[in-house]
């Protein structure tokens, strides 16, 4: 006769198998984050998302993504690099091909990094006035349709699946995270929804270093984030002088890791399904 007690453990010896053949099929689906077998029951996630920039702290990034078997989700325009033609250009292609092929996911911050500024046009017919820091029209200030900036969005969206050669998600991040609601119902007519972050998922590595160090950063962040945030960092920013990245991004993640927390991309948060699911 099989005690209670061995009962109990052959049960959840059962139970953690099932759990690990589970977990080893969704990886290999790329629908779970690597370092899933640890955390397939994960009760407070987290959504680390990178914005583009000058790119000189992306191979210290994804080496600090790497060692910590953590996925997250890339917002990419064409923005202006240290190195190379742009961040979408060649000299950066088998970064992004690195990047998918260990399961990231992909979605648009608009070809030129556009700025909206303010609407304009009508409700039957929107447009919106727009200043772009990439491309030949860097800086400059003018008008553009709804379709103009559905463009926009979708070319960074389709140089994504040209370079990875996998679609990018059906999402957008508006630089700065500056929208309207006739922007947002405009990009949602040309199927792309709009992801801001957290209040207390901002970073701050945008923030000037002589008034928010690395380490205040990092207090901040592990004091205030919360289940279910959405994370903002970005792959260099040109004005801060003590680089957030990877400085304060592996003691980060390793800080939340000890706090209970996991890290998913957007393919997995609950707001999304409908945009991010496969199609049939």
């Amino acid at each position: 006769m099989v005690s209670g007690h061995l009962r109990t453990r052959h049960a959840e010896r059962t139970r953690q198998r099932r759990s690990c053949i589970v977990a080893s099929l969704l990886i290999a689906a790329g629908a779970c984050p690597m370092g899933v077998m640890g955390q397939i029951d994960c009760k407070k996630p987290l959504y680390l998302t990178f914005d583009t920039g000058h790119m000189e702290v992306a191979p210290l990034v994804a080496e600090v993504l790497q060692r910590q078997h953590v996925r997250v989700t890339f917002f990419v325009a064409n923005e202006p690099s240290k190195q190379g033609d742009g961040s979408l250009g060649e000299h950066w292609a088998p970064w992004w091909r690195a990047r998918a092929a260990e399961g990231h996911a992909f979605a648009s911050h608009t070809w030129n990094h556009t700025y909206w500024r303010a609407d304009a046009g009508t409700d039957a017919a929107p447009a919106f006035r727009v200043r772009p820091s990439a491309g030949s029209r860097a800086g400059q200030e003018f008008t553009v349709t709804a379709a103009q900036y559905c463009d926009d969005i979708a070319q960074a969206a389709r140089r994504l699946q040209a370079v990875t050669g996998q679609p990018a998600l059906p999402l957008f991040r508006a630089p700065g995270g500056k929208t309207s609601a006739r922007l947002l119902a405009a990009a949602r007519s040309c199927g792309y929804a709009h992801v801001g972050w957290s209040a207390d998922g901002f970073l701050g590595d945008e923030l000037p270093s002589e008034r928010y160090s690395n380490q205040m950063l990092l207090q901040q962040a592990l004091k205030n984030i919360r289940s279910g945030d959405i994370l903002l960092a970005h792959l260099g920013i040109w004005s801060r002088k003590d680089p957030w990245a990877p400085a304060v991004l592996e003691p980060l993640i390793v800080g939340l890791k000890e706090r209970g927390f996991c890290f998913r991309t957007l393919r997995e948060h609950p707001d999304y399904p409908i945009w991010t699911a496969p199609k049939p």
